[in-house]
């Protein structure tokens, strides 16, 4: 059995709910299909639980009510048949009821769960009535039936393995399953979400818990790039990446692919396709416990970092001091993505503000502190690209006329990163592109 998982854009608009339809049918092997919600419709439902929580009723109606506006256009162009769209009608009809009854309750952090949850459920429903419409044989999966997470926020894949399998098991002779990403259950069995970008983990989480033979993440972009399309002009598609290698990629900006998505199919070495809705044909990108090939593979960048620099002449030999300086952050529950050390000075980053004046009001404690903002990690990702012959006299050579904040080498065999202002950071690509891919 294989796993199919399709993004917003992917099913964003009628005619791609029809193509997925088809690409689904291609084969008889069994196979589960995981759907986000609309393209567009997880940012409108924050925008009503925004207007909810500064009692803003009035906002939260408008914005209510043009997603419903949207959702009826939708169902029109979607169903083919009168029965059909009154099915579809019907389930609109259903899920908005809900979202106007919301408007008569007290806001609270379960209740904003339960909004962001109708994504979701409201594009597989929508899926399932247009299936059932073209007389294509499924069953429909609620997520909330088997996807739970603990109380600090982690999938229970032991628990999920035996929810989903039970379920299974009532529908042997059943070759197609569609089912939501992103939502679960969690410890207090409340309607709770994967986060951002969660659609890729429920279906990387399907996937280890069923062994799936491949878990294939479909997009609007034909696999990973070495480079950022949208910043630099000639990328190219990279055909084979390890699991390490997609991981450090997705970690650092590459947005195909959320990060969390690697980790459970690693666990249980299914292979993960990254591959284009709009040009199926196209190979995409293979992840396996395989590289494939040595070298660099690939750039990613992710923004919004803050620097921060801790400088204190007591640093000298002490021993302890960097605990004390990450207790910091783990009290603040701020990871940190880079960290830099000389004999009287720390540097690292992190891309979460929440906590930011508490940890410099803590961090003073132990010296002068530093903090720039308005940064940009930028991450050169390959296989054993630390042994690799020349790469950091190419990545220097490359970027010679752009000031780094930072640089972190020797942390992992599969990553070479630098800290640069996001004034550079486009700049910063292009040159990489050109020095490292000859692009």
């Amino acid at each position: 059995m294989k796993i199919m998982k399709f993004g917003g854009t992917s099913v964003g608009k009628p005619e791609r709910m029809h193509q997925v339809a088809q690409l689904i049918t291609k084969t008889d092997e069994p196979k589960i299909v995981v759907l986000s919600a609309l393209s567009g419709t997880t940012n409108s439902l924050v925008g009503i639980s925004s207007h909810l929580a500064q009692s803003d009723r009035g906002g939260a109606k408008q914005a209510i009510d043009k997603l419903e506006a949207h959702y009826r256009d939708f169902v029109l162009q979607l169903a083919t048949t009168e029965e059909g769209r009154k099915k579809a009608d019907a389930i609109v009809t259903e899920h908005f009821e809900f979202l106007n009854i919301i408007l008569r309750i007290s806001f609270s952090e379960a209740l904003n769960k339960d909004i962001l949850a109708q994504g979701e459920l409201l594009s597989t429903k929508l899926f399932s009535v247009f299936l059932e419409e073209q007389n294509i044989p499924h069953v429909f999966l609620l997520a909330l039936d088997f996807m739970t997470i603990d109380a600090n926020e982690e999938p229970q894949l032991g628990s999920i393995k035996v929810k989903l399998s039970q379920i299974l098991k009532q529908h042997k002779d059943a070759k197609l399953f569609v089912t939501q990403g992103y939502i679960c259950r969690n410890s207090r069995g409340e309607v709770d979400n994967l986060k951002r970008g969660g659609s890729d983990y429920t279906a990387s989480l399907i996937a280890a818990a069923i062994k799936a033979t491949v878990c294939e993440i479909w997009t609007d972009i034909d696999g990973m790039h070495n480079n950022d399309p949208r910043v630099v002009d000639k990328t190219l598609p990279i055909k084979q990446i390890s699991f390490e290698e997609a991981a450090e990629l997705a970690y650092f900006g590459a947005k195909i692919l959320h990060p969390t998505c690697i980790w459970p199919a690693q666990q249980t070495n299914v292979p993960v396709k990254l591959l284009n809705t709009m040009q199926p044909e196209a190979d995409g990108t293979v992840i396996t416990e395989d590289a494939g090939s040595m070298g660099v593979k690939a750039v990613a960048a992710k923004d919004g970092i803050i620097a921060i620099k801790i400088k204190s002449s007591r640093m000298l030999l002490a021993y302890g001091f960097l605990r004390k300086i990450f207790e910091v952050f783990e009290k603040y529950r701020t990871s940190i993505d880079m960290v830099t050390t000389s004999e009287v000075a720390v540097s690292l980053t992190i891309d979460n503000d929440t906590f930011l004046k508490e940890i410099v009001k803590e961090l003073e404690q132990f010296g002068s502190v530093e903090v720039d903002t308005n940064q940009t990690i930028i991450s050169v990702v390959g296989n054993e690209i630390a042994q690799t012959e020349h790469v950091l006299q190419q990545l220097f050579t490359a970027i010679a006329d752009i000031p780094v904040r930072m640089v972190s080498y020797g942390g992992s065999h599969h990553n070479i990163t630098i800290l640069v202002q996001s004034d550079y950071k486009i700049k910063t690509l292009q040159l990489l592109n050109k020095g490292l891919f000859g692009l």
